[in-house]
């Protein structure tokens, strides 16, 4: 994809992503027991570890660990509980990847605890929103954030110009805190807080993100307005979450953050070979 300007390169833990040479895939690993997708699959240390090494062997570049369901309608849990999902198996999967690590979470208290543990990024579903010393605590250790947008309720006069508007105030919110321009990667945030239409909708438009001049992580994978077009199950959202992924790319995603990596890593490397000429 052409643009006028050229991201600065992010330093993330043992890996330099330089953005627009390449789509980087980012596989995710919940700890819950509840995620809409693989709740209860991973979340014991085992089986934990050996998702870790299968993701990197299948070309992950980045792993994404949740310790909270972030699904729709899902329950609140405490920072004790995400604690105890999580420190007990952080340490070796830092340890068990070649990659870097990055935290799903919405909590400061788990973010700095987690980065002093050796993660390398912070991915935020509330977009620095939720928890007035995230930012903080991110600028304080230099680490990339990824500012999601997000809304409780799923009305728009203006949808993709009110995305913007919140991607904004999330990004002024990391500069005031002192996180580096460098490190700010932004996400639409696909289904949440919108509906099914709404989901399409930002994925028809996509590109229009780019005027924010930050990468964009895309995370589409075995999402509800799949399933909503396709009539299938989460389980059988593989294509449909192929399609995302390709048309993404077309569009400016330079993130994808996926469920099946051996998949989409083919995917991604196909639509670079395309777009990335």
């Amino acid at each position: 994809m052409e643009r006028s300007w050229q991201y600065p390169a992010t330093e993330c833990g043992p890996l330099r992503l330089v953005w627009g040479r390449k789509t980087y895939v980012m596989g995710i690993l919940n700890l819950t027991p509840d995620s809409f997708s693989d709740g209860g699959v991973f979340n014991r240390r085992e089986a934990a570890v050996r998702r870790v090494r299968q993701m990197v062997a299948e070309g992950a570049d980045i792993i994404d660990i949740g310790a909270e369901s972030t699904r729709p309608g899902a329950p609140p849990i405490s920072p004790d509980e995400e604690a105890e999902r999580l420190f007990p198996l952080l340490t070796e999967i830092i340890q068990a990847s070649r990659v870097p690590i990055s935290i799903d979470t919405s909590k400061a208290a788990i973010a700095a605890a987690a980065l002093a543990a050796g993660a390398h990024l912070i991915n935020d579903v509330t977009g620095l929103k939720g928890a007035p010393a995230m930012a903080a605590t991110v600028a304080r250790a230099g680490v990339p954030v990824v500012l999601m947008h997000n809304r409780e309720k799923a009305e728009y006069a203006d949808l993709l110009g009110e995305i913007i508007t919140d991607l904004l105030e999330s990004i002024a919110i990391a500069r005031t805190a002192g996180i580096a321009p460098d490190k700010i990667i932004i996400d639409p945030g696909i289904g949440f807080g919108k509906t099914a239409e709404h989901s399409l909708a930002v994925m028809q438009h996509l590109r229009e993100l780019t005027c924010l001049q930050k990468p964009i992580l895309l995370g589409t994978s075995r999402k509800s307005f799949i399933g909503r077009v396709l009539d299938l199950p989460v389980e059988q959202r593989v294509e449909g979450t192929a399609a995302t992924v390709a048309l993404g790319i077309t569009q400016g995603a330079d993130i994808v953050r996926v469920h099946d990596v051996a998949a989409m890593v083919r995917v991604a490397r196909m639509a670079d070979a395309i777009v990335r000429r």
